[in-house]
């Protein structure tokens, strides 16, 4: 087994950002380890996709193992995975909370314990997260409680394990995206979404690729929850 190239794991990885970060670390000549409910087989012999849930164990546990089998190590995981169900607080279902909590919290939780027990191995990684900034910055009308409670949770476990295992050799950090142009977003609400973002406009996924890319390649850098918002967390 050749195990001189670097191996990425990628949640959420079968569209929009998750995609558009599969096609970055491609470029760099990564291996992949890309994981979605509805990811289909690759092509690519440097690729290879697990289908399932992420807030299940047994789909953690079938990704991490898979890459080490596949490819013989895990450097870097993107936790890209995520999901948004926007209602006013009250309205909020038990099946809303336990959806969102799924793929968010626990989404995030069994498969980092898992990389980062790999990385342990080789006092050597890097966990990025995909988050948000709304637990800082609250916007007027965006139903968000659900997404600040849990992508701020991720935001505060970002930097709680950057600290913990800054002197084991592996760092941690977070992209926190405003409104990025994706198939969950039709194309004739982009301009009002731009407009909540001071720059003007929705972003692009390759803008929080290219965030993630940085973060992959900064090596002194950890523990950093880096805004790519369009100004939306300098103020409005």
């Amino acid at each position: 087994m050749n195990t001189s190239k670097k191996v990425v794991v990628v949640t959420g990885a079968s569209q929009g950002i998750g995609a558009e970060v599969v096609r970055a670390f491609r470029k760099l000549d990564y291996r992949i380890v890309a994981t979605s409910r509805s990811i289909k087989p690759s092509d690519d012999a440097n690729i290879v996709t697990i289908a399932g849930d992420i807030g299940d164990p047994s789909t953690a546990r079938r990704v991490i193992s898979e890459g080490i089998a596949r490819f013989g190590r895990i450097d870097t995981l993107v936790n890209n995975a995520g999901i948004y169900i926007g209602k006013p607080f009250t309205e909020h279902t038990a099946e809303d909370y336990a959806a969102v909590t799924n793929v968010n919290i626990a989404g995030f939780y069994h498969i980092t314990q898992l990389a980062i027990a790999e990385m342990e191995k080789h006092s050597s990684g890097h966990v990025v997260s995909v988050t948000s900034g709304i637990d800082q910055n609250a916007i007027s009308g965006v139903y968000s409680v659900l997404a600040a409670l849990t992508k701020g949770g991720q935001n505060a476990a970002t930097k709680s394990l950057a600290i913990e295992y800054a002197k084991k050799g592996i760092r941690v950090n977070a992209v926190a995206p405003g409104i990025i142009k994706t198939p969950m977003h039709a194309p004739e609400t982009h301009q009002a979404l731009g407009a909540f973002h001071p720059i003007g406009r929705m972003g692009e996924t390759s803008d929080i690729a290219n965030a993630i890319l940085y973060l992959d390649s900064a090596p002194f850098v950890t523990g950093e929850i880096l805004h790519v918002d369009g100004g939306q967390s300098a103020g409005r």
